[in-house]
């Protein structure tokens, strides 16, 4: 009897492993079609250029220190400190030009040794045919350069799987208040 027990133990042992081997079970990763997320077009490249104000003085500030160590300010880089924004993008240079969209993140002081930021933001447009429509910018900038690059890591809306860069060049950057306007071209591939 104990023999019959053995054999029925060990049969049923075999039949749940073949079961769990054989059995469907919910995918962690499909390969959806292209069309059913409405990316059977061409991709497309879009060059777009407008201006950042950067206004950190005032009574109603954009931009507002978030963080600081108690190193930070002691540091000539403001080591450590991190800021929240949200910026007017502009179509011209001049802040009561035609507000085409806002750049929403967050900069902090990476480098102990240079101006250098971490950039991360989303450039949120509000009008035209990318109205609803955001880019995601994460990278590095060295605000001290005359052009630097971050790269487009994603998007929204239109720009569902963007992928690009963003050209920064720094126009007016007032040493006393802090404010900044930047020039930015965006060159995005997108569906």
């Amino acid at each position: 009897m104990a023999k019959n027990s053995k054999s029925l133990l060990i049969s049923l042992t075999i039949l749940f492993f073949i079961t769990m081997v054989t059995s469907k079970s919910p995918n962690f990763s499909q390969n959806p079609s292209l069309q059913a997320l409405g990316l059977n077009k061409q991709e497309k490249l879009s060059h777009l250029h407008f201006y950042f104000h950067d206004i950190v003085s005032g009574p109603n500030p954009t931009a507002i220190w978030a963080a600081q160590t108690p190193t930070s300010k002691k540091s000539p880089t403001l080591f450590g400190s991190i800021a929240m924004f949200d910026d007017p993008l502009t179509v011209g240079p001049e802040r009561s030009s035609k507000l085409v969209g806002r750049a929403q993140g967050i900069y902090g002081s990476a480098s102990q040794s240079e101006d250098a930021l971490l950039m991360t933001m989303n450039l949120a447009f509000v009008e035209g045919k990318f109205n609803g429509s955001s880019l995601s910018v994460f990278g590095r900038n060295a605000v001290v350069e005359a052009v630097r690059e971050m790269p487009i890591v994603g998007g929204s809306g239109v720009f569902r799987f963007a992928r690009g860069y963003v050209q920064a060049r720094t126009l007016k950057f007032n040493a006393t208040s802090g404010d900044a306007l930047v020039e930015y071209d965006v060159f995005v591939f997108h569906y």
